[in-house]
């Protein structure tokens, strides 16, 4: 029982204090979650038990960290705390799933692999098991191990070669390996080398200067709107005029070439004429910028069937028009719409204002000037097949615009946060992240955060030095490769341990 009370207390220490929170950030110690599931699966009697042991503490790790679930359940989503309370669990529960799949898959491929295949094993299961989750049930990729590592930037560049997943999938194998290994010399020494390699390698990527098309000056509006009035009609007005009174700001301080304001920063139908939006054109007008802004947008269905209502970001060019639109396409479920509505009619959606939105299907980018924007609204930017459109499409920079604000002051925007910083060095590309009440950000090509904003404050985040870049990652250009040759090695390793059949037996108490 010592090694599972020590497994336990390594998954929740890892997930817990690894990923961003706001008591203590040690993003190394993330490599306590995968460690400790290993442990799980080589110390069970069975692949049942394995799997069992897994499955709770990873779902303790991970409702843990996710803990913020229940603030936006509770406040927008109309439900009391004995029903939005269990709701990080209940999520916990689901990734917990993975953790005991992970568990279970360790715990059979020990006995059948050789201690550097297991961790080969471990590798390409751990890059799999995010990428299914990336994608089953619309896909949940929330913090993937790597993003833990954001804060240390030299940490993370190995996701230009193999993408977060892939990264994931090393840092998960090096943890494991040092426990598959049973504290053998080899085994230890490949760990702590392949860590050792990500790291030399990522210094070394931070030293190379990715060639640009060019330079744009930025500025990030904050405006810091309370979620509990956004969507009343008498603050509309004030809603505008904080985001004007900003932006002039920002014109004073550095005259910007694009003004970049959140998502569903106007809590109004943008696209109608009316005194609020004739102040917004008139606004990129008079000072010859652009603006880009989040709102509602509706599209007529065909033959006057009513309207599809979408999450959009408008772009209105120099002259006060209209330069382009992006309708986001990868919808909040519970959020934005709610999955099987007309059966759950007790449950409200978390966006108010508008009724169920309507996913967009184009991944153009928006052209201001040189800069052409690939537009990832919300949490968009969690999924790593979004941002790879985007930049196929032929944007650039990236744009994250987001309202955080139901996640009120909890671990979620500094998560989320490190998850955008991901795709930056995925797909080499800066990353200009407006958000509502932040955290507003400029982030380079390289994950490194240039300037970034506070929470909770209405402000500016303004940079003159924004950098635009074509070339694309070795990670663009190979990731279905990766994929399929991840898929491949998983199968010849299973089929090689099931046709090999269990080793010599050895202790199960790795501790022994």
């Amino acid at each position: 029982m010592i090694h599972i009370a020590l497994a336990f207390a390594m998954c929740c220490i890892g997930a817990w204090f690894g990923f961003a929170n706001q008591i203590q950030h040690q993003p190394f110690l993330v490599l306590f979650l995968p460690a400790g599931l290993a442990l799980l699966g080589m110390g069970a009697k069975s692949i049942g038990k394995a799997f069992r042991h897994g499955l709770i503490a990873g779902a303790l790790a991970y409702a843990g960290a996710m803990y913020w679930v229940a603030f936006p359940i509770h406040d927008y989503g109309n439900l009391p705390w004995v029903l939005a309370v269990p709701c990080p669990i209940l999520l916990g529960l689901y990734c917990g799933l993975y953790a005991g799949f992970f568990s279970a898959c360790l715990h059979w491929g020990e006995k059948r692999l050789p201690a550097l295949i297991a961790g080969l094993f471990a590798i390409c299961l751990w890059s799999g098991l995010e990428a299914v989750r990336g994608w089953l049930f619309t896909g949940f990729p929330w913090i993937p191990l790597a993003s833990a590592f954001a804060p240390y930037p030299f940490m993370i560049q190995g996701a230009v070669l193999f993408g977060a997943y892939g990264l994931s999938g090393l840092l998960a194998g090096a943890a494991s390996l040092l426990i598959l290994g049973r504290g053998k010399l080899v085994p230890s020494a490949v760990a702590l080398s392949l860590v050792a390699l990500l790291a030399g390698f990522g210094t070394y990527a931070l030293s190379l200067n990715p060639k640009t098309t060019g330079t744009a000056r930025v500025a990030l509006v904050q405006g810091n709107i309370n979620q509990a009035h956004k969507w009343d009609s008498e603050y509309q007005e004030g809603t505008v005029d904080r985001y004007r009174e900003l932006t002039l700001s920002a014109i004073k301080a550095m005259s910007p070439e694009l003004a970049i304001w959140p998502e569903t920063a106007m809590p109004f139908y943008f696209q109608e004429t009316s005194l609020l939006s004739s102040r917004v054109r008139t606004l990129a007008r008079n000072n010859h910028m652009y603006i880009l802004s989040g709102a509602p947008g509706y599209t007529p269905r065909p033959n006057a069937q009513g309207y599809d209502i979408h999450n959009r970001a408008f772009l209105v060019g120099k002259d006060g028009g209209s330069a382009g639109i992006y309708d986001k396409q990868h919808l909040v479920p519970f959020g934005e719409y709610v999955p099987f509505g007309r059966y759950l009619p007790f449950l409200d959606k978390l966006v108010q204002g508008a009724g169920d939105f309507t996913p967009g299907s184009k991944n153009a980018p928006l052209n201001a000037g040189p800069m052409k924007l690939g537009v990832l609204i919300c949490y968009e930017t969690i999924f790593p097949e979004l941002a790879q459109a985007r930049v196929s499409a032929g944007a650039n920079v990236l744009v994250n615009i987001s309202n955080d604000a139901w996640f009120g002051n909890s671990s979620a925007p500094y998560q989320h946060l490190d998850i955008s910083i991901l795709r930056a060095v995925e797909q080499g590309r800066w990353i200009l992240r407006g958000t509502n009440t932040g955290i507003s950000a400029i982030i380079d090509a390289h994950g490194r955060i240039q300037k970034q904003g506070s929470l909770f404050r209405a402000e500016t985040v303004n940079f003159s030095d924004v950098q635009l870049i074509s070339e694309l990652t070795p990670y663009h250009q190979v990731r279905t490769t990766l994929q399929i040759a991840c898929a491949v090695a998983l199968l010849f390793m299973l089929l090689g341990g099931w046709l090999a059949g269990p080793r010599k037996k050895q202790s199960t108490h790795v501790l022994d």
